[in-house]
Parts: structure tokens; sequence; C-alpha cells
């Protein structure tokens, strides 16, 4: 885990290397720097279109175009993306099912200093909610890469949550990812902790630190929230007896209450939620913000003891 790539410089690259395949169109909406599609704006600037600071025509013109049989991508800040452009998101892309790839950079808290504002924390409610919608939030540049080369291949509309910070590469370059389908990146019977998205990997420091306190911690990385695999949390919950979810996102309909789904109904076991609480962002570095809101491994750590205690 030494290197440390972006998930939106993944995006950018990948989106450089399918872009070959001409049916591909890519939309930004001011922020190609940012989002890092001005990677593919080099290579193909005759199918690349800023939109300027229009998110919602943005999103009606990528659903325009892809009505007209194009793979299209339409890139964001998350806030943006999920917030702002919702009703054309919903009504233009969703409603009709249409072929468009939205790629939400600039997710959560880790934004920073640019606060609350612009800190997406319901992005993932937002988007799970809408009927047909793929929803997907990648841990690291590894695997950001193959699903957004899979969200291509795939016919429909995909939400593609993606980071600010350079993060960890946690996999190797041979790993295999299916959407829909979670990773088990630990095997464990004492707990699982499913981690999403920025929260992997201090989900893994996490399971490190609890297996030296002679706590064994099955660890899953739930890269795929809708549709959720229901199969690897119902055999989790079988074979472990408590789950603790770990996402960067408000606990309210995010990845935790997507887990608390299935196993409400299938195999109702004690559960707990590591997440932003309810509550706004604040403007701060990205480490402050990260201990403030309790997305630590320390605090994982003591949530999975508790959980345990729960059994």
């Amino acid at each position: 885990m030494a290197d440390k790539i972006a998930t939106r410089v993944a995006y950018g690259n990948t989106l450089a290397e399918i872009g070959s395949n001409e049916n591909i169109v890519v939309l930004d909406a001011d922020l190609s720097k940012s989002t890092r599609t001005d990677l593919f704006q080099k290579k193909y600037p005759e199918r690349h279109f800023n939109m300027g600071i229009a998110e919602g025509n943005m999103m009606a013109v990528a659903a325009g175009l892809a009505s007209c049989g194009k793979t299209v991508f339409a890139s964001t800040f998350a806030i943006f993306a999920a917030g702002r452009a919702y009703d054309s998101v919903r009504n233009s892309i969703g409603y009709p099912h249409l072929n468009v790839k939205i790629g939400a950079t600039h997710a959560g808290i880790t934004v920073g200093e640019d606060g609350a504002s612009h800190q997406a924390i319901e992005d993932i409610a937002l988007m799970r909610a809408i009927p047909g919608m793929t929803v997907i939030c990648p841990a690291d540049a590894v695997s950001t890469a193959a699903l957004v080369k899979q969200a291509a291949e795939i016919y429909g509309p995909v939400y593609l949550r993606l980071g600010r910070l350079d993060v960890p590469v946690i996999y190797s370059s041979d790993a295999q990812f299916s959407i829909g389908k979670g990773v088990t990146l630990k095997e464990g019977n004492d707990l699982t902790i499913i981690a999403t998205g920025y929260m992997a990997e201090p989900a893994m420091r996490a399971a490190e630190s609890l297996k030296a306190e002679g706590i064994d911690a099955r660890l899953i990385d739930m890269h795929t929230i809708k549709p959720i695999d229901e199969e690897i949390i119902i055999k989790a919950a079988r074979e472990t007896g408590a789950i603790l979810t770990c996402e960067e996102h408000n606990i309210m309909g995010g990845l935790g209450s997507a887990v608390a789904e299935v196993i409400v109904k299938n195999h109702p076991v004690p559960m707990d939620m590591v997440g932003i609480m309810d509550v706004f962002g604040k403007s701060g570095k990205p480490a402050d913000l990260v201990k403030m809101y309790g997305l630590t491994p320390e605090n994982i750590v003591e949530k999975a003891k508790s959980l345990i205690g729960r059994k």
C-alpha cells in the first residue's frame, strides 16, 4: 500500500484509456482539471464538451446524447452531480433509463477546506433511491479503473462516487472486480466490517489492530452499493454474528442503511455504523475532519469491540 492515487485521477486516466471507443462522449461542468476528464480531452477533444457551470443542463444534454446511442460520462463534483442536478438526473436519465455514467468526484468530508456546502454526504442516499441507478464507490485506483471500464460496458445509468484525496492503493494490479459483488479483503469469524470507498483502508488498519488484540474480523469492500451484494452480507451475518459498516457518508441512506435492509429481512444480527452521524461537514484540513467525525481506525476498533459485546 505504498502508492497513493486519488480515485478521481484513476477515473480520468481510465476514460483516456477507453476513449478509443468512438461511442464514448465525455461532458464536464467547467471542472475538467479537477475531475481529471482533461486527460480524455487532450486525447479526444472532439468528444469532450465543457458544459459550463450548468450541471442540470449537462445532465439533460447527456441524456440527449445517450438517447442517440452514445455512452456518456457526465462529470462534476458530487455535491453538484447528485444535489444541484438531481431533478435532471432523476427525470432525464433515471426515468427513461438512459446510458449515462455520472462521474461524481470530490465526495465526502475529505474535500476539506471547501466546507459543508461542497461536502456531499447524502449523495449515495439520493442516487440509490432512483430506480434502476447503479451506485459504485471504489476504494482505490485499481478498483476505480476496473469498475469504470465495467460501467462503460453495461447499459443504463451509473453513479460513480470518487474522492479528491490521494488514497493508498490496496489492490494488486491483477485483482478481479464485478459490479454488484463485494470483495472479501480478510477472512474472520468474530464480526464483519463492511466498508466502502475512502473507508476501506482505515477499516483494513482497524482489522489489523483488532487481530493484535485477538479479535478476528472479516473485512469486506462493498464497492457497489446498488445493486448490493446480498449473498456476501447474509453469509457474513450467519458466520460472524455481527456487522459493522464504515462509510464517508451520512449513516442515513448510505451503505449502512443498505446493509441493514438486507440483514433485517434475511438474518438479523447486532449491527452498528461508522459514518457521518447526521450532521453537516465543516471547513478544515481533511485529516482533522476525519478525526472530528470519527472516520478513523481507532473509532472502528472501539465500535467493533462494543458490537462483539452485543452478540
